[in-house]
C-alpha cells in the first residue's frame, strides 16, 4: 500500500480525486492510503436525512455517495481514505469495516486511550468519565451512547470491490460544529477529540500511527 500524506485539502477536490482513482484503477493498480485534513465542511451520506443538519450556518454541506449520515470534517482531524481492492485482500465489507475500526483502536491505544464499539453504530467511542479505563463496556439498552463520546467516524463506499471514502479521527479540533448536527444521525451524541479527553498529540504523529495501523490491517 502506498501511503500519501496530502496535508490540508478541500473536501470536494479530494472526493473527486478518489472517485477518479477508483474508476481508473485496474487489477494491478497499487492500493493507496490518503491522509488529509479538511477545511470546515459537513458531509452527508447517500441516504443522509436533511433533518440531521440542525444549523449549518456558514459551513458548507456536501452531499456524497458514501454510506452513513451527516458528519463534520475540520482542522485538527485526521481523515484517512483507504483506496483498496477488497477482492485482493480477500475480505468483504463487514470485515473491512471491522479492520478499519481495529486500526483506530490500535491508534488510540498508542496514547493509552481505550476505544470501544457500539453495536449497529459504526465508529469508535470512548468513556467520558475515564477514557483510559480497560473494563468491558456496559451500556444501557435505552441509550447505548450513555457515558460515551464519539472520537472516530466511519463512512465508506465500495464499487466493484474497490473502496473509497474512509475514517476520521478527532485529534485537536474546534468541536462546536458538531453541535450543529445530529452526528452520524444520532441526536445528542457527544463528540470528543484526543485533546478533550486529556491527550495532547500532534496531528502528524497521530496520522503516522493511524497510517501504519491501517496499512497493517489492510495488507493482502
Amino acid at each position: 500500500m502506498r501511503i500519501q500524506q496530502l496535508g490540508p485539502r478541500p473536501y470536494a477536490e479530494t472526493e473527486a480525486a478518489m472517485r477518479a482513482f477508483t474508476a481508473a484503477r485496474t487489477e494491478t493498480t497499487e492500493d493507496q492510503l490518503w491522509l488529509v485534513e479538511h477545511p470546515p465542511v459537513f458531509t452527508q451520506g447517500i441516504a443522509g436525512r436533511e433533518a440531521h443538519v440542525l444549523a449549518a450556518g456558514d459551513i458548507p454541506v456536501v452531499r456524497t455517495d458514501r454510506g452513513g449520515q451527516v458528519t463534520y470534517h475540520g482542522p485538527g482531524q485526521v481523515v484517512a481514505y483507504p483506496l483498496v481492492d477488497l477482492r485482493r485482500i480477500g475480505i468483504y465489507v463487514k470485515e473491512y469495516v471491522f479492520r478499519i475500526e481495529e486500526a483506530v483502536i490500535d491508534t488510540l491505544w498508542q496514547w493509552g486511550v481505550v476505544g470501544h464499539r457500539v453495536r449497529n453504530a459504526p465508529g469508535i467511542y470512548v468513556r467520558l468519565a475515564d477514557p483510559f479505563a480497560h473494563g468491558v463496556l456496559q451500556t444501557s439498552g435505552l441509550d447505548p451512547f450513555a457515558g460515551l463520546g464519539k472520537i472516530s467516524a466511519l463512512g465508506i463506499k465500495v464499487s466493484n470491490h474497490r473502496s473509497y471514502h474512509g475514517v476520521a479521527l478527532n485529534v485537536a479540533m474546534d468541536l462546536e460544529p458538531f453541535s450543529r448536527i445530529d452526528p452520524c444521525g444520532y441526536a445528542g451524541l457527544r463528540t470528543v477529540d484526543l485533546r478533550s479527553v486529556g491527550v495532547e498529540a500532534p496531528w502528524a504523529a497521530v496520522a503516522d500511527v493511524l497510517a501504519t495501523r491501517l496499512a497493517a490491517r489492510l495488507a493482502p
